[in-house]
Protein backbone atom coordinates (compact mmCIF):
# COMPACT_ATOMS: atom_id res chain seq x y z
CA UNK A 1 0.00 0.00 0.00
CA UNK A 2 1.65 3.38 -0.53
CA UNK A 3 2.07 6.46 1.20
CA UNK A 4 -0.14 9.39 1.28
CA UNK A 5 1.76 12.71 2.10
CA UNK A 6 -0.08 15.97 1.81
CA UNK A 7 2.47 18.52 0.90
CA UNK A 8 1.50 22.28 1.22
CA UNK A 9 1.21 23.65 -2.23
CA UNK A 10 3.48 27.26 -0.74
CA UNK A 11 5.24 25.92 1.80
CA UNK A 12 6.19 22.26 1.48
CA UNK A 13 7.14 20.77 4.63
CA UNK A 14 10.86 19.81 4.41
CA UNK A 15 10.45 16.53 6.78
CA UNK A 16 7.96 14.95 4.55
CA UNK A 17 9.80 16.41 1.27
CA UNK A 18 12.86 14.14 2.85
CA UNK A 19 10.74 11.32 3.18
CA UNK A 20 9.65 11.15 -0.27
CA UNK A 21 13.56 11.80 -1.53
CA UNK A 22 14.24 8.60 0.39
CA UNK A 23 11.79 6.54 -1.34
CA UNK A 24 12.66 7.77 -4.64
CA UNK A 25 16.18 7.25 -3.51
CA UNK A 26 15.23 3.11 -2.80
CA UNK A 27 13.44 2.78 -5.87
CA UNK A 28 10.10 3.99 -5.11
CA UNK A 29 7.55 4.89 -7.90
CA UNK A 30 5.87 8.44 -6.67
CA UNK A 31 3.10 10.32 -7.96
CA UNK A 32 3.68 14.21 -7.50
CA UNK A 33 1.93 17.56 -9.02
CA UNK A 34 3.29 19.44 -11.49
CA UNK A 35 2.33 22.58 -13.07
CA UNK A 36 0.52 21.13 -15.24
CA UNK A 37 -1.39 17.82 -14.92
CA UNK A 38 0.17 15.64 -11.81
CA UNK A 39 3.06 13.15 -12.80
CA UNK A 40 4.53 9.68 -12.14
CA UNK A 41 8.02 8.96 -12.01
CA UNK A 42 10.97 7.96 -10.32
CA UNK A 43 14.52 7.77 -9.79
CA UNK A 44 16.26 8.36 -13.52
CA UNK A 45 18.82 5.48 -12.74
CA UNK A 46 16.77 2.91 -11.46
CA UNK A 47 15.82 0.72 -14.11
CA UNK A 48 13.25 -1.75 -11.83
CA UNK A 49 11.25 1.75 -11.26
CA UNK A 50 11.34 2.95 -14.51
CA UNK A 51 9.60 -0.42 -15.99
CA UNK A 52 7.47 -0.16 -13.25
CA UNK A 53 6.38 3.17 -14.93
CA UNK A 54 5.75 1.64 -18.26
CA UNK A 55 3.88 -1.07 -16.84
CA UNK A 56 1.73 1.54 -14.94
CA UNK A 57 0.87 3.67 -17.91
CA UNK A 58 1.97 0.62 -20.41
CA UNK A 59 3.97 2.48 -22.55
CA UNK A 60 6.16 1.35 -25.60
CA UNK A 61 9.83 1.87 -25.38
CA UNK A 62 9.47 4.30 -28.16
CA UNK A 63 7.72 6.64 -25.57
CA UNK A 64 9.38 9.95 -24.90
CA UNK A 65 10.39 10.45 -21.17
CA UNK A 66 11.07 13.34 -19.44
CA UNK A 67 13.32 14.52 -17.17
CA UNK A 68 12.25 17.43 -14.72
CA UNK A 69 15.25 19.51 -13.87
CA UNK A 70 15.56 22.11 -11.41
CA UNK A 71 17.79 24.43 -13.30
CA UNK A 72 18.95 25.42 -17.23
CA UNK A 73 22.56 24.35 -15.59
CA UNK A 74 21.29 20.83 -14.94
CA UNK A 75 19.20 20.80 -18.34
CA UNK A 76 22.64 21.41 -20.23
CA UNK A 77 24.21 18.22 -18.00
CA UNK A 78 21.46 15.83 -19.98
CA UNK A 79 20.63 17.57 -23.29
CA UNK A 80 22.62 19.38 -25.54
CA UNK A 81 21.24 22.50 -26.82
CA UNK A 82 21.98 22.66 -30.57
CA UNK A 83 22.26 26.86 -31.18
CA UNK A 84 21.40 30.39 -29.17
CA UNK A 85 18.21 30.58 -30.04
CA UNK A 86 16.96 27.24 -29.08
CA UNK A 87 18.65 27.98 -25.32
CA UNK A 88 17.01 31.92 -25.51
CA UNK A 89 13.79 30.22 -26.66
CA UNK A 90 14.29 27.82 -23.47
CA UNK A 91 15.59 30.25 -21.25
CA UNK A 92 12.31 32.84 -21.78
CA UNK A 93 9.91 29.63 -21.21
CA UNK A 94 11.12 28.04 -18.29
CA UNK A 95 10.56 27.51 -15.29
CA UNK A 96 6.75 26.99 -16.62
CA UNK A 97 4.77 24.50 -18.63
CA UNK A 98 6.87 23.05 -21.40
CA UNK A 99 8.53 20.03 -22.50
CA UNK A 100 11.77 20.33 -24.95
CA UNK A 101 12.38 17.44 -26.79
CA UNK A 102 16.64 17.90 -27.47
CA UNK A 103 19.56 15.25 -27.97
CA UNK A 104 20.36 13.41 -24.99
CA UNK A 105 23.55 13.33 -23.62
CA UNK A 106 25.66 9.99 -22.30
CA UNK A 107 24.08 11.29 -18.76
CA UNK A 108 20.76 9.84 -19.44
CA UNK A 109 20.38 6.20 -19.40
CA UNK A 110 19.82 4.62 -23.01
CA UNK A 111 16.75 3.04 -21.71
CA UNK A 112 15.08 6.95 -21.45
CA UNK A 113 15.81 8.43 -24.17
CA UNK A 114 14.39 7.87 -27.95
CA UNK A 115 15.89 4.14 -28.98
CA UNK A 116 16.10 5.59 -32.94
CA UNK A 117 16.46 9.33 -32.06
CA UNK A 118 18.36 9.44 -29.03
CA UNK A 119 16.26 12.86 -27.68
CA UNK A 120 14.69 13.14 -24.09
CA UNK A 121 12.46 15.58 -23.42
CA UNK A 122 13.19 18.10 -20.30
CA UNK A 123 11.25 20.19 -18.58
CA UNK A 124 11.77 22.64 -15.74
CA UNK A 125 8.36 22.90 -13.70
CA UNK A 126 7.20 26.02 -11.90
CA UNK A 127 5.91 24.06 -9.35
CA UNK A 128 7.13 25.03 -5.20
CA UNK A 129 6.67 21.10 -4.10
CA UNK A 130 8.18 19.92 -7.26
CA UNK A 131 11.30 22.34 -6.88
CA UNK A 132 11.46 21.67 -3.76
CA UNK A 133 11.76 17.98 -4.07
CA UNK A 134 13.71 18.32 -6.63
CA UNK A 135 16.76 20.49 -4.24
CA UNK A 136 16.40 18.08 -1.65
CA UNK A 137 17.04 15.21 -4.08
CA UNK A 138 19.93 16.83 -6.03
CA UNK A 139 19.37 15.70 -9.46
CA UNK A 140 16.53 15.51 -11.81
CA UNK A 141 13.65 12.68 -11.88
CA UNK A 142 11.87 11.28 -14.36
CA UNK A 143 8.59 11.10 -15.03
CA UNK A 144 5.48 10.84 -17.26
CA UNK A 145 2.05 12.49 -17.22
CA UNK A 146 -0.72 10.58 -14.79
CA UNK A 147 -2.58 9.32 -17.47
CA UNK A 148 -3.55 6.06 -16.97
CA UNK A 149 -4.30 3.02 -20.15
CA UNK A 150 -7.28 4.07 -21.84
CA UNK A 151 -7.96 7.26 -20.95
CA UNK A 152 -7.29 10.52 -22.76
CA UNK A 153 -6.47 12.84 -19.76
CA UNK A 154 -4.68 13.08 -16.31
CA UNK A 155 -5.93 11.98 -13.12
CA UNK A 156 -6.27 15.52 -11.20
CA UNK A 157 -8.26 14.18 -7.68
CA UNK A 158 -5.37 12.91 -5.44
CA UNK A 159 -7.60 10.99 -3.31
CA UNK A 160 -8.74 9.03 -6.74
CA UNK A 161 -5.46 8.26 -7.12
CA UNK A 162 -4.97 6.80 -3.96
CA UNK A 163 -7.73 4.75 -4.89
CA UNK A 164 -7.05 3.67 -8.32
CA UNK A 165 -3.30 3.41 -7.60
CA UNK A 166 -2.46 2.48 -3.72
CA UNK A 167 -1.31 -0.92 -4.57
CA UNK A 168 0.90 0.29 -7.41
CA UNK A 169 2.82 3.10 -6.61
CA UNK A 170 4.93 3.76 -3.37
CA UNK A 171 3.87 7.21 -2.85
CA UNK A 172 1.05 9.85 -3.67
CA UNK A 173 2.13 13.69 -3.08
CA UNK A 174 -0.98 15.07 -2.30
CA UNK A 175 -0.69 19.08 -3.45
CA UNK A 176 -4.12 20.06 -4.28
CA UNK A 177 -6.86 19.57 -7.19
CA UNK A 178 -4.33 18.85 -9.93
CA UNK A 179 -4.79 20.22 -13.50
CA UNK A 180 -5.57 18.21 -16.89
CA UNK A 181 -4.09 20.05 -19.73
CA UNK A 182 -0.61 18.53 -20.46
CA UNK A 183 2.74 20.69 -21.23
CA UNK A 184 2.97 22.46 -24.30
CA UNK A 185 6.15 20.22 -25.92
CA UNK A 186 8.25 21.60 -28.29
CA UNK A 187 11.18 19.95 -30.31
CA UNK A 188 14.47 21.76 -30.88
CA UNK A 189 16.21 18.66 -31.54
CA UNK A 190 17.68 20.17 -35.33
CA UNK A 191 17.45 23.50 -33.40
CA UNK A 192 14.71 24.93 -35.05
CA UNK A 193 11.36 25.34 -32.83
CA UNK A 194 8.25 22.97 -33.88
CA UNK A 195 5.34 22.64 -31.79
CA UNK A 196 4.80 19.00 -31.98
CA UNK A 197 1.68 19.11 -28.79
CA UNK A 198 0.03 22.54 -28.11
CA UNK A 199 -1.21 22.65 -23.92
CA UNK A 200 -1.09 24.76 -21.00
CA UNK A 201 1.88 26.83 -22.46
CA UNK A 202 1.22 29.54 -24.55
CA UNK A 203 2.54 28.91 -28.22
CA UNK A 204 3.06 32.96 -28.85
Amino acid sequence: MSQFYQIHPENPQLRLIHRAVEIIQKGGVVVFPTDSTYALGCHLSDRQAVERVRQIRQLSDKHHMTLVCRNLSELGVYARVEDNRAFRLIKSHTPGPYTFLLKATKEVPKRLSHPKRKSIGIRIPDNKILQTLLMELGEPLMSTSLILPGEQEALMDPFEMRERLEHQVDLIVDGGYGGNEPTTMIDLFEGDATILREGLGSIE
